[in-house]
């Protein structure tokens, strides 16, 4: 079992908790997860949510070239050594 005594801090208006890496690592957690907090009889639970695998069709509908800084290829023309 991972475990870690923490302090908790003021975070603007809310209080948070920093998570070690071993229990970011034990827990299988990432950056950006979305998480649920749950509490239950005075106890605190952190659970992960599982996104489900999108398709290239649903990532690709997703793509927002105004925010992901323009097109994915931009131009046309060869970059490097590619090839063709």
């Amino acid at each position: 079992m991972t475990e870690a005594t923490l302090n908790i801090k003021q975070w603007g208006n809310n209080l948070g908790v920093r998570l070690p890496a071993a229990i970011a690592r034990a827990a299988h957690l990432r950056v950006d997860q979305r998480v649920r907090i749950v509490v239950a009889e005075g106890l605190i639970s952190i659970i992960p949510l599982v996104e489900p695998e999108l398709s290239l069709a649903q990532r690709l509908a997703q793509f927002d070239p105004a925010r992901h800084g323009g097109e994915a290829m931009p131009s046309a023309a060869r970059l490097g050594a590619e090839q063709w």
